[in-house]
């Protein structure tokens, strides 16, 4: 039996700058706070809290006072630094790059709407409820609509200016569709303006995992439960191969599982971390060497 861990699967950028910025603070802190989980794979949370990090959500940082708090990949709204500046707590600031951008972009076209009469609506396609997303309609103070899918278009006045911005994590394909649907309701065109913010370092592994998931009789596809990358990123493998399983834990994985496979390949989100997927393959090898 070939096993072969995938290459492309693991950390992206923002999480492993992320994870850097929290190990490099511990080595100095017995403790450090991180507002939400720093990835959503609890095997890796759980690594990190064995060195100190202490996960917290924006209840408890309201409490806090005087601590270092890292902000995770995702971002989070201005409230969040101003509860922190009230606090005296100090910030590691682990925003993705291609988040932090997205947000300087929309709080421009937010400051500029508000100084013009035309009523400019920023829409955001992305999950409502996501860190992402949150920290998006931050920048907006609040007033920016989030369309998750198509149940959601109706809250659009078609009749004033929209501006479309994407979470950075959604599928390509489907905001160009939703821009392409919110164009065609549009009274005047020329009132709608849209930016593909969506990160490419994620989008690309879309065709990649589909090639992957070819390519194997078998796929074991490794993330977090609470990843919604993870999710998306399995449903793909899923399409491709009916014998894709999901695991969140090693124990999840059972032999049978790969029985009679020549092929076996083993992926991942971007929330998963390369050792997760090397420690699959070991337990594989492993189990079938002593068979």
């Amino acid at each position: 039996m070939q096993v072969t861990v995938d290459a492309h699967s693991g950390f992206c950028p923002g999480v492993v700058s992320a994870i850097r910025k929290a190990e490099e603070q511990l080595r100095d802190a017995e403790t450090l706070y991180c507002l939400g989980d720093i990835v959503h794979n609890s095997e890796e949370v759980s690594r990190l809290e064995q060195l100190g990090l202490r996960t917290i959500d924006h209840q408890r940082l309201a409490d806090l006072h005087d601590k270092p708090v890292l902000i995770r990949a995702h971002g989070e709204p201005p409230s969040t630094y101003q509860v922190a500046r009230q606090n005296n707590i100090e910030i590691i600031d682990a925003t993705c790059p291609v988040v932090l951008q997205l947000q300087k972009r929309i709080k421009r076209v937010y400051e500029d709407s508000k100084m013009t009469s035309q009523g400019v609506q920023i829409v955001i396609y992305g999950k409502k409820g996501h860190a992402e997303v949150n920290g998006l309609v931050g920048q907006t103070e609040g007033t920016a609509i989030v369309v998750e899918g198509m149940q959601d278009i109706d809250k659009i006045d078609y009749a004033r200016p929209v501006r479309l911005f994407s979470q950075t994590t959604m599928p390509v394909d489907a905001f160009r569709e939703l821009a392409a649907i919110i164009c065609r309701r549009m009274n005047d065109r020329e009132d709608f303006q849209y930016r593909d913010t969506i990160c490419r370092q994620v989008a690309n592994r879309i065709p990649h995992l589909r090639e992957f998931s070819r390519q194997h009789d078998v796929v074991l596809f490794v993330s977090g439960k609470k990843s919604s990358n993870g999710k998306a990123l399995f449903g793909v493998c899923r399409e491709e191969n009916p014998r894709s399983y999901f695991i969140s834990h090693p124990e999840e994985f059972q032999p049978q599982m790969v029985e009679g496979a020549q092929t076996v390949g083993i992926c991942g989100a971007t929330s998963t971390p390369k050792w997760q997927m090397e420690a699959l393959s070991r337990t594989i090898h492993d189990i079938f060497t002593k068979k």
